[in-house]
């Protein structure tokens, strides 16, 4: 008894069926009424967001500074200007 082995089509037979389209119509207006409904709720919130997100910003910002008490977390091998302050 042989196995028969059928062509490999692309993976496209999937987008071809008639579910897959209406699933798609679907999402889409879903999407198109989630967005338009929520629109006011986000928009009125982005100026609050922005302030609730500075400490955020500060934190990963000034991540690499040291821990400013004079010991630098890399080892203290800054490049130093060469003798006479010229460069």
């Amino acid at each position: 008894m042989k196995i028969q082995e059928h062509p490999k089509q692309g993976g496209t037979e999937w987008f071809r069926s008639r579910t897959t389209w209406v699933l798609l119509g679907f999402l889409a207006i879903g999407a198109f009424f989630l967005f338009t409904e929520h629109t006011a709720h986000l928009l009125g919130i982005l100026p609050f967001a922005i302030f609730l997100l500075c400490p955020l910003m500060m934190l990963f910002m000034h991540h690499g500074h040291g821990d400013h008490n004079g010991n630098d977390q890399r080892g203290g091998h800054e490049e130093q200007p060469p003798e006479g302050g010229k460069q």
